[in-house]
């Protein structure tokens, strides 16, 4: 059981990063002030090692036990719960981070499906590098590079995206298959370059 509730509260607590990353994004006047604040939150998520969904995906492929599932899909509630919750508390005390939603949001549901999966695809690839290179080479210049890049260039986060529509005030049938796509297309993107860096090191392995 004290398994089972660590599983969720970590979520809870990256959910509440992220939130708070999607508050700096939202207020800030310059899009790239925002973003590179925004990596914030991910850096503190590495190195408090809490559990985010887009983060804990891409290790799937080389670990898929019924124990790594656990930590994902429980983790990915404490996402949930923290972001909603995050977002509709910031809409009430921050006005002006519900409208920046609200329009943020609005343009997001213009996109066409195949938009949104291929932005959630990419987006997918640029967290699985910033948090393996935190992983591997014990530096935080992955997340504070490849984070802005997913922001700046318009690609979709999941985790972010359930943050600013509850903070948007949005609640629709097509916002939530929006947020599905986006979900779709993170867990694609985060597993491809795993798989193909896997592909690759048999290929060597069998020469």
């Amino acid at each position: 059981m004290l398994n089972f509730v660590k599983k969720i509260t970590d979520g809870i607590m990256a959910g509440l990063l992220i939130s708070v990353g999607g508050c700096v994004f939202l207020n800030s006047s310059d899009k790239v002030v925002g973003a590179i604040f925004f990596s914030v939150a991910l850096l503190c998520i590495c190195m408090r090692g809490y559990s985010l969904f887009t983060g804990k995906i891409c290790y799937i492929p080389a670990n898929h036990s019924k124990e790594a599932f656990s930590v994902l899909l429980l983790g990915l509630l404490g996402n949930l719960i923290a972001t909603v919750i995050a977002g509709y508390a910031v809409r009430y005390a921050i006005p002006t981070i519900g409208a920046a939603a609200e329009t943020v949001c609005a343009a997001k549901l213009e996109q066409e499906f195949l938009q949104t999966l291929i932005r959630g695809i990419f987006c997918g690839m640029m967290v699985y590098l910033s948090v393996a290179i935190y992983r591997e080479k014990n530096t935080p210049v992955g997340i504070l590079f490849c984070i802005p890049t997913f922001i700046l260039s318009g690609f979709e986060h999941s985790i972010a995206d359930i943050f600013y529509f509850a903070a948007s005030g949005i609640v629709s049938l097509k916002a939530c298959g929006f947020l599905w796509t986006v979900i779709l297309g993170n867990v694609l993107g985060g597993m491809l370059l795993p798989v193909l860096e896997d592909l690759g090191k048999k290929k060597d392995s069998a020469k």
